[in-house]
């Protein structure tokens, strides 16, 4: 019998308790027969060693972030701290759904892409979205022009040589860590891109995120991934997303600048729709939270 690689499973965590579990739990019973090992990374809270377990195949080692505070350094924290031929992640508020790991690291032996992902279920104030990409919606071309939410890094397992050596670290000097999963995702595509297991193989539950209504953070975010990646200004279609963006988050801040921002997306491109919905906010005629609660319904975010 061929030997089945090794996965390293990076959970970065901040108090959830419940829901870390409830992830952890999902990795531990996948029917994947190779070694599995949680690396469940705690940023800026006290590690519950109650999680460390020891099984036969299975593992989890509780860690600290001993880096940059934030989802960026924890996710390294755990990168770093493991030795498998494999890297995965999982957001503490997601969940595995069977079938997952096995499909993937089948897809992944048989060589081509470092990268494999797969589709996701949206979970929404009790409605389901499953959302899975095609393999055109994970070309780079397509990843900058927009963000590509099915390609979500819950669904990520890797190669780990082709992750440190090529790919790269995950960003920590992007504000807030806010879109580092996008920045590397865009790091992936131009590095061999990937494997799709097409299939809604990961619970994503939205509504408890520490960032999508930290306005500020994603503003400065929006400024260093436009500084950093010259592809969003060189796409129309992506530098309006952005601007776009820019301008929903201004305005939910009621900041003055976000109509200097709001008239610089319609220059760029007229039909970019976040335009419309900042000026809606900025007009009082609806708000940021109501217009956000409507997307997440939907399985979108803005």
């Amino acid at each position: 019998m061929t030997r089945l690689p090794t996965v390293d499973v990076v959970i970065a965590t901040h108090d959830r308790p419940e829901m870390v579990r409830e992830a952890i739990a999902a990795v531990l019973d996948q029917d994947y027969e190779g070694p599995v090992r949680c690396l469940v990374v705690h940023d800026r809270t006290t590690p519950d060693a109650d999680l460390n377990l020891s099984a036969p195949g299975r593992e989890v080692r509780v860690l600290g972030n001993d880096r940059s505070p934030g989802l960026a350094g924890a996710r390294n924290t755990g990168i770093l701290a493991g030795d498998s031929e494999l890297v995965a992640f999982c957001d503490d508020d997601d969940v595995w759904l069977p079938g997952k790991l096995r499909r993937q690291v089948a897809e992944l032996v048989r060589g081509g892409p470092p990268t494999c992902v797969t589709g996701i279920e949206v979970v929404y104030d009790g409605t389901s979205t499953p959302r899975v990409p095609a393999p055109a919606d994970l070309e780079l071309p397509t990843l900058v022009r927009r963000r590509v939410m099915e390609a979500h890094p819950s669904s990520v397992v890797v190669r780990r040589t082709d992750l440190l050596d090529v790919i790269g670290l995950v960003d920590e000097q992007i504000p807030g860590s806010y879109g580092e999963d996008f920045d590397w995702m865009l790091r992936a595509a131009a590095a061999g891109g990937f494997h799709l297991v097409a299939a809604p193989l990961v619970r994503v539950r939205w509504g408890g995120s520490q960032f999508s209504r930290k306005w500020r953070t994603i503003v400065e975010a929006i400024d260093y991934g436009l500084a950093k990646h010259p592809a969003f200004s060189a796409d129309r279609h992506a530098h309006a997303r952005l601007l776009g963006r820019r301008a929903f988050a201004l305005a939910a801040l009621r900041d003055r600048e976000a109509l200097p921002t709001l008239a610089r997306t319609i220059r760029t491109r007229p039909l970019e729709p976040r335009s419309y919905l900042a000026l809606a906010i900025l007009l009082r005629l609806t708000t940021a939270e109501r217009l956000l609660d409507i997307a997440h319904r939907r399985g979108h975010g803005i």
